[in-house]
């Protein structure tokens, strides 16, 4: 058998040391125009439900764990109040990835509306505590539980394929793809995962507008974004069928 020879690198590229590390057909890129926006969506409610949680917990988060897990080790070797909270928030938002990962199961070809289904629920629970149970936390303890169901929302081989809460991960693939484009790679891979971002970061500044006004009333806001998403996605009909 004769070796594979290595295809020669066209003049005026620069060969990465590692090609296997160059982009891969995965996440945003994988995904259609539309899913790509439903994403985007996501991101936008997942920034505004965070500003507010941020606001009211006067520096903790709903949908940023590791912030959350930072104050918790802060806290354990300083006199930084609130870390036994971070930790509350912390265990609802995976109690909330566990649900929302049943709910994505249980749903079959149509997990995302599923996922998106109990994502509004919890947030309108959320919204009646707020409104009628007055148990100290319990508010931003749901928004976190919801945080972490959206994040079912997108999946691959049962495993979360666009994270649409925490953007560290995207960031990285910001960095890296831009890096890949000026080594001859695809130019623009980068754009789809520096949109999810901008989503989060226009959904944080519109909470930040309205809370002072509303408080955490503003989350009815959230439960209607959450439906129109909802129903979107159920407009767009069931994923396709695997052999």
């Amino acid at each position: 058998m004769v070796a594979a020879q290595q295809r020669p690198a066209r003049r005026g590229h620069i060969v990465l040391p590692f090609p296997h590390f160059g982009p891969k057909p995965w996440a945003m890129r994988r995904y259609q125009n539309r899913h790509r926006l439903l994403a985007i969506s996501l991101a936008i409610l997942a920034g505004f439900v965070d500003s507010l949680g941020f606001l009211k917990l006067d520096g903790m988060f709903v949908s940023f764990m590791s912030g959350n897990s930072t104050r918790i080790a802060v806290g354990s070797a300083t006199s930084v109040h609130g870390s036994l909270f971070a930790g509350a928030l912390i265990a609802a938002f995976v109690v909330g990835v566990m649900a929302g990962t049943l709910a994505a199961s249980g749903g079959g070809r149509w997990r995302k509306p599923a996922v998106l289904a109990l994502v509004c629920a919890i947030l309108l629970l959320a919204c009646l505590a707020e409104w009628l149970v007055a148990v100290p936390g319990l508010v931003t303890l749901l928004m976190a539980a919801a945080m972490g169901a959206a994040n079912a929302v997108f999946q691959r081989d049962n495993e979360v394929s666009v994270g649409v809460t925490y953007m560290t991960g995207t960031l990285v693939k910001v960095g890296q793809h831009l890096a890949f484009a000026i080594t001859g790679g695809p130019r623009f891979a980068w754009l789809p995962y520096l949109l999810l971002w901008s989503g989060l970061i226009v959904g944080a500044i519109a909470g930040a507008l309205v809370y002072p006004l509303l408080e955490l009333k503003a989350l009815w806001i959230a439960v209607a974004g959450a439906l129109s998403l909802l129903l979107w996605s159920a407009r767009m009909g069931p994923l396709p069928a695997t052999p």
